[in-house]
């Protein structure tokens, strides 16, 4: 199926699927809330920027969520390949919902179907993409690939979608989205041929019905000392992991209703060209496709240092930091900008430090899990970080209603406090958590030894 020198074609089948699905999501994300905003004579509901904030924050939360539901579907009862068309015409049917939506009940229905197809979608595809190598070597390599796939897919979406909205409207933009689903699904089943067996049958019993007997009595062992100290250590960057998207995910709502908006903060104007607040995402996307080379070159150049690289947990820390001088140039551009409008220069400085935190954070995820969890808890430790996400996901939407109550420089700067504290902390907590490391290390040594 694969050779060490060429990707299988199934790998492009999945990553395109991807690239189709974050087009429409990001696009998505964007349309809700500035159509829940917009006048209805403008063809929006003429909710409140919470109503948006909130409507929005669901979109995001509950597809983090789903995949919880379709992963047991897929490891029990189903394929995982039958899944994912069947996941993306759910999508695309919550995108006509969506084209046709008069009130914020139709918003809600196009975002339980959206979030439900997702949850039969997303977590199906990256397993269907895992099991179509048979080097592990390549794994790493594969969704670093599928990755940028992801980030086209949103560049292009939300960029293109930004500027249709202007011409057509915003409910036509939710067809567009739908269409693009369909497509999506159909090129999906044309890519089964190149799928080989991957994702035929359920997973657990595709892979486990050999070792079915010896994982019982895994089961049974109480955890050593050294796996509670990792599942402790996985609940606790959990925890940094909801106040690190929580705020990155609230950072796109002042750029829309405060920056941006009927009543903009900021001047988005280019000669005669208004810049659409959708192009921040799409500002957002190219950075991340821009950084990844970047960044994966610095961390190879501070690899060779004698002192070797910076550990993983500095790399995360260093991320919050970021994310919070992000929110400190939204304060100092406020500040600055007094009764005038804001250059839309420090949008764009805000978007790229943003992106910054975003990719020196995001590496903690599934990595830190894999290598720290106890092999029989890896599916339970991994949903503690789905869950983790779910809950930022959830929370955004209502802390940014809460924060209209407040000045926009006075709350912003709290905010820019508790993340930058958040992250000397964990960059406090470094040593202890790499000690984890070390004695895995060490055991796997003396394992080898004896």
């Amino acid at each position: 199926m694969e050779n060490t020198k060429r990707r299988p074609f199934g790998f492009y089948v999945c990553s395109l699927a991807f690239t189709l699905e974050r087009f429409s999501f990001y696009s998505a994300k964007w349309l809700v809330a500035v159509f829940v905003t917009a006048k209805v004579v403008d063809g929006g509901l003429g909710l409140t920027a919470g109503d948006a904030a909130k409507m929005s924050a669901n979109l995001v939360a509950f597809t983090y969520l789903a995949p919880l539901i379709g992963g047991i579907i897929s490891d029990r009862i189903i394929g995982a390949r039958y899944l994912v068309p069947i996941g993306m015409i759910l999508i695309g049917a919550g995108y006509l919902v969506g084209w046709q939506a008069s009130s914020a009940l139709m918003i809600n229905l196009m975002i339980t179907l959206v979030a439900i197809g997702t949850g039969l979608f997303k977590c199906q595809t990256n397993a269907i993409t895992g099991r179509l190598f048979n080097d592990p070597r390549q794994l790493d390599s594969a969704f670093s690939i599928q990755y940028s796939f992801v980030n086209i897919g949103s560049f292009i979406g939300t960029t293109i979608i930004g500027l249709l909205a202007g011409i057509k409207g915003y409910s036509f933009c939710f067809l567009i989205c739908a269409i693009i689903m369909f497509i999506n699904a159909a090129w999906f089943i044309f890519g089964w041929r190149f799928l080989g067996e991957a994702g035929k049958k359920p997973f657990k019993i595709d892979e486990h019905k050999e070792i079915k007997g010896k994982k019982q009595v895994e089961e049974k062992k109480p955890l050593t000392t050294i796996e509670k100290k990792r599942v402790a250590a996985i609940i606790l960057v959990s925890f940094f992991s909801i106040i690190f998207w929580v705020f990155w995910y609230l950072a796109y709502m002042p750029v829309y209703f405060y920056w941006g908006g009927d009543n903009a903060a900021a001047n988005w104007m280019i000669g005669n060209f208004q810049v659409p607040t959708a192009w921040f995402d799409s500002l957002n996307a190219l950075a991340c496709i821009t950084l990844g080379p970047v960044l994966g070159a610095l961390w190879a150049k501070l690899a060779k240092r004698p002192q070797g690289d910076l550990s993983m947990f500095k790399k995360t820390s260093l991320g919050m930091l970021l994310l919070g001088v992000s929110y400190v140039i939204f304060v100092v551009a406020d500040i600055t900008r007094g009764n005038n409008l804001a250059s839309l220069a420090w949008i764009i400085a805000f978007g790229i430090v943003l992106s910054c935190g975003e990719m020196v954070f995001s590496p903690l995820g599934n990595s830190f899990i894999s290598k720290f969890s106890p092999p029989r808890l890896l599916s339970r430790m991994m949903s503690v970080w789905t869950l983790a996400i779910f809950f930022a996901g959830k929370s955004y939407g209502w802390i940014y209603e809460f924060t209209l109550k407040f000045n926009f420089s006075t709350v912003y700067l709290i905010i820019a406090a508790i993340i930058i504290l958040a992250g000397i902390i964990l960059w406090s907590l470094d040593k202890k958590l790499n000690n984890l490391v070390i004695n895995n290390e060490e055991s796997d040594n003396q394992a080898s030894i004896s």
